[in-house]
């Protein structure tokens, strides 16, 4: 019996995360890198259609993109912000990302956390979180259940000294959504998997 778990990420994202440049300087270039690594992890059948990147914020220098690893990990935690966060926390030594000796980091996601990597998020360390889009079309398009998300979600990561940039490449990120759900991937909630709503609606 395992008394132990790992998270990796899969073979293909670490050979792109070495074709990355050493740094990106503008939001929108980190954000387009992570919908693609997004796309690149649900047609590669290594996990759900989301991805995450920690930079420097004023400089861009990367640290690591990283993908949801739900599923294959058999790991329900496994989202693509507790896995990318981790990782990146392993390459930076440190469990703080917001530790007074180290540049601020910005965290890139495909949109919105839901309710387990807003946490995730907020004792990160992060001082800056840039999402695609906070709208329903997310659970609209797939299905999946992002959970009970504050009413002032956004507001209460400012009282933590995080700011908050939304909207960015937002169509962008809808479409690998619409995508995702075009191909009748496994969609895990708790309870049971399923098709998305898109694709149940067209039976």
């Amino acid at each position: 019996m395992s008394m132990e778990f790992t998270i990796s990420l899969p073979d293909w994202a670490i050979e792109e995360n070495r074709k990355l440049p050493s740094h990106i300087p503008t939001i929108e270039e980190r954000m387009r890198h992570v919908i693609r690594f997004s796309r690149l992890n649900f047609e590669n059948g290594t996990g759900g259609p989301f991805a995450a990147g920690v930079f420097e914020r004023d400089t861009g220098k990367v640290v690591v993109i990283g993908v949801n690893r739900v599923v294959p990990s058999k790991c329900s935690s496994a989202h693509a912000e507790v896995t990318t966060l981790s990782v990146a926390q392993q390459i930076l030594g440190t469990h703080d990302l917001g530790s007074a000796h180290l540049p601020d980091y910005q965290f890139v996601v495909n949109w919105r956390p839901c309710v387990m990597c807003y946490g995730a998020t907020i004792w990160s360390g992060i001082k800056s979180l840039v999402i695609a889009g906070s709208g329903p079309e997310l659970e609209d398009i797939t299905g999946f259940d992002e959970g009970p998300i504050h009413p002032e979600w956004d507001k209460e990561l400012n009282k933590r000294g995080i700011e908050v940039i939304n909207n960015v490449l937002k169509d962008e990120a809808i479409a690998v959504y619409k995508a995702f759900a075009a191909s009748g991937a496994l969609v895990y909630n708790a309870g049971g998997g399923g098709r998305s709503k898109l694709i149940d609606e067209r039976s």
